[in-house]
């Protein structure tokens, strides 16, 4: 999806900046940033995003700046929860839209763990969900500030969520496991990582990392063992993805 639209928007000054948190770095994040090596898992990061083979392959090929964030810098200064996430930054560097849900709908709550099959029905919406949004940022690089997308001052302020004490202390447990992870001391890093997702659960972020780096064998492959499926299955009414609100807030 967003090569395509790099590909026809880039010469009107847009461009996409696509930023990988993994505190692996290039051993977790390299494979899928070329799509066609997302391993065994592969079609079923296809199907969520509702790519055909050939679209996939092309999306292996970014031709936009592609980055690693091992430290998870841009997480913390834009309080990023799940990917993806999407952050609008004006030409003058303000942001237009503050962090939300970049055009993704909750199909990871209806997939089956045992066939990883996704209802067509999910998958219908998917596309519908990513379509919109792709049109609101076709609107945005056409009519700048003038996009009724484009959000006020004060409905950015909103929307934004400062961390609270717990937020705070869950991203300084995960700064120092990271860190310990980061030099060899996998044993040390566990229980930190563990107290970051409990004080801060939301955090999909947090829990996909402390998931990707308990086993060394599994870094690069999807974060998607059993503990996770049973934390996504544990969410019952609440989203996994929350939806973006493309209303201007007037």
């Amino acid at each position: 999806m967003w090569q395509g639209i790099y590909e026809e928007l880039r010469d009107q000054g847009f461009v996409i900046l696509a930023i990988a948190l993994d505190t692996a770095g290039e051993a977790a994040a390299g494979a899928f940033a070329r799509a066609g090596d997302a391993g065994a898992l592969g079609p079923l990061a296809k199907r969520i995003m509702g790519w055909s083979d050939a679209l996939w392959a092309r999306a292996g090929r970014p031709t936009y700046p592609c980055l690693l964030d091992a430290q998870h810098a841009v997480a913390e200064l834009y309080d990023i929860t799940n990917v993806p996430m999407a952050v609008w930054i004006d030409e003058e560097g303000r942001i237009a839209r503050p962090p939300e849900t970049a055009g993704a709908f909750d199909v990871v709550k209806q997939i089956d763990v045992k066939t990883f099959s996704i209802p067509d029905e999910a998958a219908r919406r998917g596309e519908e969900a990513r379509s919109r949004y792709v049109e609101a940022v076709r609107d945005w690089v056409r009519h700048g500030r003038r996009s009724r997308y484009v959000l006020s001052p004060e409905e950015i302020a909103r929307r934004s969520h400062g961390p609270g004490e717990a937020a705070a202390r869950a991203q300084a447990c995960f700064q120092l496991a990271a860190w310990l992870w980061r030099r060899g001391d996998a044993e040390a890093a566990r229980p930190l990582f563990e107290e970051a997702v409990r004080l801060r659960p939301e955090s999909w972020t947090f829990r996909r990392q402390k998931l990707a780096v308990a086993d060394a064998a599994a870094i690069g492959n999807f974060a998607a063992g059993p503990e996770y499926w049973e934390a996504v299955q544990a969410l019952g009414d609440q989203p996994y993805y929350e939806p973006p609100d493309l209303g201007n807030g007037s």
